[in-house]
This record gives C-alpha cells, sequence and structure tokens, in this order.
C-alpha cells in the first residue's frame, strides 16, 4: 500500500501562555510555580540562574520554536513522522563500520537489560543494589578472561576515554610525559587521546609522538617506532586489529622494545576479536583497552559504546584504576561472601579532586549487556564467531580484488580492511547507494597516501548473497 504523498493531516498546535500546565514537566502548574518562587523569595526561575549565567550569553529574544503538542497521541503521530525519515542497516546492505559495527544482538540481550532493576539503576550503594554489583562483577571478570587479565573495572564511555584513561594510567605509573602512537590507531580516538593527554597547566601535559604507518603491510613502523623510543617515553599506546582492520603480527616486538627502556605497553583491542585472536597478555602488554559496542549492543545512531580497561592484579596499577572495582569480600558470617567495592577511596566519588584522574557518568548498563552476550557465546562460539568474521571478510576481499579499477592493499586483517579506487571514493559509494549499498568508510583525508581508499566492514551480519551483490554491484559501477 503506497503512503499518501500529501503527509499526514494538520496538527493542532496549542498555544502556550502564562497558565500553561505542561504534560511532561512536574510542578508546571501556574499557581505552584508560584509558591514556589515565594517561598525562596525568588521573583522568576530567570532570578535563579542570574548569577551563573552571564548577561552577555543570555539570548535576548524568544526562540523560533514550534508550539507544543499537548496530546500525547498528536505527539506520538508526529514522532513516528520524523522516524519515516531514518535509514538503518535492515534498509540497505551496510559495510560501514571504523567504530560501530553492525553484529547481531541476541534478543536475550535487550531482554535483560531493559529489566528495571539494571535499567533504572543509576547509582546508590549496597542497600539498592538490586543484582546490580554481582552484574558488574561479572562484566569485570568475562573481559578479564577474553583479556587474559586479571583486574578490570567497570566500563567507560567507549574506547576512545578507556584509552585516554590508559595512557594517563601509565604515566602516573611511569613518572614520564610522553606517549607514542601509531598513525594507523583511529583517527577519532586520535583526537579523545589528545584531549585526555593536553592540560591546562602544561607541566602535567602529556606529549603526543606519531609513529609511522608501514604502507607495505599497513602495521606499525617498527624502525621509526625504535628509532622515537626514549627513556622519556611513559607508553606505546596502538591497537590490535588496527583502524584499518589489519592484525598487529608484531605485537610482542612492540611490547619488548616499549620494556627495553621500561615503559608501559598499552594495547587497544576490539573485543569481539579475542576469540581467534591472541589475547593482548600473551604478548606484553600491560594495559587492555578497548570496545565492547559489538558484544550485543546495537549500534543506537553511532552510539552504544562501552570501553573497557584491564590490567594485572599489582597494586601499581590498581591503584591508578580511575573506574570502580567491583569485587568480593568477606561477610560477618564466616566463609560467605559478598559484594564491595575495591579501593573505592582513589576514585574521584571519594576523594573529589585531590583523585589521581576523574570518572564519571559510566555505561554499565551496557556492560550488562556485553556480560550476557558474552556469556551466551562462551569461548566456543566466540572462536566460531572470530573463524566466521574472517572468512567472510577475507572472501568479500578476493572477490573485490578480481574487479578491475580495485585494489585490496594490505592481508593480514580481521573484519575490516582499506580498498582502492580507480574513481573518487564518493562517487563511488553514491553509485552503491542505487544498488541499496551502503559503501565502506571514506579514509582519503585520514590517509591521502592510499589514494581514493574506503574502509570495509565485513562482520557475520553479512550474508553469501549480501556479499556478492556487492560484487555485482561493484563491476557495474566501475564498468
Amino acid at each position: 500500500m503506497e503512503r499518501d504523498k500529501r503527509g499526514p493531516p494538520p496538527i493542532k498546535l496549542f498555544k502556550m501562555g502564562d497558565d500553561f500546565v505542561h504534560p511532561y514537566i512536574p510542578n508546571s502548574v501556574p499557581n505552584i510555580k508560584k509558591k514556589m518562587l515565594e517561598e525562596i523569595g525568588a521573583s522568576s526561575a530567570a532570578e535563579l540562574y542570574a548569577e551563573m549565567i552571564p548577561d552577555r550569553l543570555l539570548l535576548k529574544r524568544s526562540m523560533d520554536l514550534p508550539e507544543a503538542l499537548p496530546s500525547e497521541l498528536d505527539l506520538k503521530r508526529h514522532i513516528e513522522e520524523l522516524f519515516l525519515s531514518n535509514k538503518t542497516a535492515n534498509d540497505y546492505i551496510s559495510f560501514l563500520g571504523a567504530g560501530c559495527w553492525h553484529h547481531y544482538v541476541p534478543k536475550v540481550c535487550e531482554i535483560i537489560q531493559s529489566r528495571s532493576e539494571f535499567l533504572t539503576a543509576y547509582a546508590g550503594g549496597s542497600h539498592s543494589d538490586l543484582g546490580r554489583f554481582q552484574a558488574n562483577f561479572e562484566f569485570q571478570s568475562l573481559i578479564c578472561e577474553l583479556l587474559d587479565m586479571e583486574v578490570s573495572g567497570t566500563p567507560t564511555y567507549d574506547w576512545g576515554a578507556a584509552a585516554g584513561n590508559s595512557v594517563r594510567m601509565a604515566s602516573r605509573i611511569t613518572e614520564r610525559k610522553e606517549v607514542l602512537v601509531p598513525r594507523n590507531v583511529s583517527p577519532a580516538r586520535l583526537q579523545i587521546l589528545e584531549n585526555f593527554c593536553g592540560s591546562v597547566n602544561r607541566d602535567n601535559a602529556i606529549k603526543i609522538t606519531m609513529v609511522d604507518l608501514d604502507l607495505e603491510n599497513g602495521r606499525v613502523d617498527i624502525e621509526d617506532l625504535k628509532n622515537k623510543m626514549s627513556n622519556k617515553v611513559a607508553c606505546v599506546y596502538f591497537e590490535n586489529p588496527n583502524y584499518l582492520g589489519v592484525i598487529e603480527a608484531n605485537a610482542k616486538e612492540i611490547c619488548d622494545i616499549a620494556h627495553g627502556v621500561d615503559a608501559e605497553s598499552v594495547v587497544g583491542v576490539d573485543a569481539i576479536s579475542l576469540g581467534v585472536l591472541a589475547s593482548p597478555a600473551s604478548y606484553g602488554a600491560d594495559i587492555a583497552c578497548g570496545e565492547a559496542q559489538p558484544l550485543g549492543i546495537r549500534m543506537f545512531a553511532g552510539g552504544g559504546s562501552c570501553g573497557f580497561i584491564a590490567t594485572r592484579d599489582e597494586l601499581s596499577y590498581v591503584a591508578e584504576f580511575p573506574l570502580r572495582l567491583v569485587s568480593l569480600a568477606t561477610t560477618a558470617v564466616e566463609g560467605e561472601y559478598g559484594f564491595g567495592q575495591a579501593l573505592y577511596e582513589r576514585t574521584s566519588y571519594i576523594a573529589r579532586e585531590n583523585a589521581k584522574d576523574w570518572v564519571g557518568t559510566t555505561t554499565a548498563l551496557w556492560g550488562i549487556t556485553a556480560a550476557v552476550y558474552m556469556s551466551l557465546l562462551g569461548p566456543e562460539g566466540m572462536r566460531e564467531l572470530g573463524e566466521t568474521i574472517i572468512q567472510k571478510s577475507n572472501y568479500t576481499a578476493s572477490l573485490m580484488e578480481d574487479i578491475d579499477g580495485v585494489e585490496v592493499p594490505f592481508r593480514g586483517f580481521f573484519k575490516e580492511f582499506p580498498v582502492k579506487f580507480n574513481r573518487p571514493v564518493k562517487e563511488v559509494s553514491r553509485s552503491l547507494l542505487e544498488h541499496g549499498i551502503i559503501g565502506g568508510k571514506d579514509i582519503n583525508g585520514e590517509y591521502p597516501e592510499l589514494g581514493e581508499a574506503a574502509l570495509y566492514c565485513v562482520t557475520e551480519m553479512h550474508s553469501l548473497d549480501m556479499i556478492e551483490k556487492l560484487d555485482a554491484a561493484l563491476r557495474e559501477v566501475l564498468a
């Protein structure tokens, strides 16, 4: 049935005035507002903010806003109409990745995360725990098992924030102020690292020194890393797989080079890769961090991010964690255990401005979701999933390489890989859209040395039919 192109019938708008009672804002009844202001001795709500908001920042005119929709039904219809313009990965065959990936989400993950004891448990202590502490503990335990580490905290905002916190941890541990970062890390995460390493007080700023990309294989340029290593370096931060999807086969060598000058090795990982790739601990990483969004968390318009940090169980590391650490503790009953927060006094929740680092709102709900996902798959499921992703992504790359005007410059990747075209990426991507396909991310501006290149992502969500449709569409587009 074709939708009426004339759009929905006009909505009768309600004119807001001083006597308007907002249906969704509490205490909006005029008499109630008046009594509240009288009680605190204020003439208006604006007077309450006068000391905090300078006059120069105030808008001196009425805002151009539509009138209110007081009817819940009208509001619902209006929002649904707006949603009709949205497009999702279900409307197209999408090969986008670059930090937010399309993976399958088991329904049970969404059911658990929507339970009221988790969804509404923003804060509170043991008296209002409702299983939240145990759920956080399970997330930490599963992340440690996946990374082959011993200590992990509740999750932070995303991979970028986790990397920033990890680098700052390394700087405090070594008492050094320089970090080496390869050019094949995510440009978006690099920007976050720069924010975390910057400081109003220049004496506390951490210098970021870039290490070259080896254009032969897409990995870290080992010789350039050696040349830039010194006893002033706090850590080397690298990603495995890196932003270009390439697996850092020299990961152990990178860690050894850092340890050669008593620097720390900090590795960022895509958690879903660890079912098939070696764990960070196995090749010498001191601090591991990364992104748990692929573990049962939907993309949510680019969001749904969940960063984690993990280390060895040594006080020198644990004391520097900015995150909450949920652990086991003995109780008054012998042989009985409960959940508690380890070294809670080190966090900004207790130490405030004297804390070693700052932590605020976390993404603990996504951590609980990721814990459900990891529990469902188990080690064998994670291995099978990783193998499926590697097989599908490499098969896709092999098909694309056979097309005239296409080159896949690097091998040895996990689920993402750059593709070079003999014409502008924007032109190719526009043409693919006409075939119902969203091509890879244009990385021409990020890596101009690769020429007209796009970063393609292939996961378990891509069927053989989808991959072959991409192959056929590219052959037609590039003919």
